[in-house]
């Protein structure tokens, strides 16, 4: 099992738990749009360490942002596998051709 796919099984099984007692269900328990709120805070502090080049506080910061997209997909009922799914289908098309797919 990849870390991702581990990840997101530790989040699931967390769903129920105290949220005094675990972030994670702290987390679900405010809510879907408190968990967007969330993720993008912490997208954006992803962002801001892409244009300071700091490699090592890229990559914390982007699993901090994986961790809470993982979150906020979890407290509208989205998986990891059905993520995995949509990759799968775009995987071998251009960015392009899938962009103009869209409408």
């Amino acid at each position: 099992m990849s870390p991702l796919a581990r990840l997101a099984a530790t989040i699931e099984a967390r769903r129920d738990a105290d949220p005094e007692s675990s972030w994670t269900a702290r987390l679900l328990a405010r809510g879907p749009e408190a968990c967007a709120a969330k993720f993008g805070e912490e997208a954006v502090e992803a962002v801001i360490e892409a244009v300071r080049g700091d490699r090592e506080r890229l990559a914390a910061e982007a699993a901090d942002a994986l961790y809470h997209l993982l979150v906020m997909c979890a407290a509208r009922g989205v998986t990891l596998a059905e993520i995995e799914a949509e990759l799968a289908r775009r995987e071998g098309r251009s960015g392009i051709d899938e962009k103009s797919a869209r409408g």
